[in-house]
Formats: structure tokens, sequence, C-alpha cells
């Protein structure tokens, strides 16, 4: 099971994370802040509420409780490495 062993916050909506299998990335997330289908990251459309998370339940969490799969995150961190496509397919995140 991913776990997220340090996060920080990195410049816009994104966020380096360390996650527990030692890999290191970055989640850019300004995509799914400002994605209109999910009117539940609306808080965090303002910057300087992005930018109050903190790592909880071995994710990234923020002050309202709203949080995302650490599965996520790594997906997000790493959807462009070729070696994780299998994975991710079969996490469901691409078809």
């Amino acid at each position: 099971m991913l776990e997220i062993n340090k996060a920080e916050y990195a410049g816009d909506y994104n966020i380096k994370l360390v996650f527990n299998n030692g890999r290191t990335g970055t989640a850019h997330l300004k995509e799914d802040i400002f994605n209109d289908k999910r009117p539940i990251f609306s808080k965090l459309k303002e910057l300087s509420n992005f930018k109050k998370f903190k790592i909880a339940h071995n994710t990234v969490v923020w002050s309202d409780e709203l949080d995302l799969a650490s599965e996520y995150l790594f997906y997000l961190s790493f959807r462009n490495d070729p070696d994780l496509q299998q994975q991710f397919k079969e996490w469901g995140y691409i078809a």
C-alpha cells in the first residue's frame, strides 16, 4: 500500500511528495482543482487554502478533511513513466 512520507508545497498547485516506496515526484493538481465537475475542490482554488495541507492517514489532507488517495497522487506524479503504465491501468487511472 502506497503511503506519503513527506509533502511540501512546490509552487503553483504542485506538491512535492516522497512515497514509502522511496520514489519522489511532484503531483500537479491544478487541473483537478479547477475541474468544474469536481466542486468539492472549489475552496482550494484560493492558493492560500491549497497551501494549507498536511499528511494524515498516509496521504495529503487539507484543513477541511479533503484528501486525495495516495495512489492517485502517485499516478499524478509519475503518469508519464512508461514502466508504470500497466500499474496505472490496473488501478483504473488509464484505459
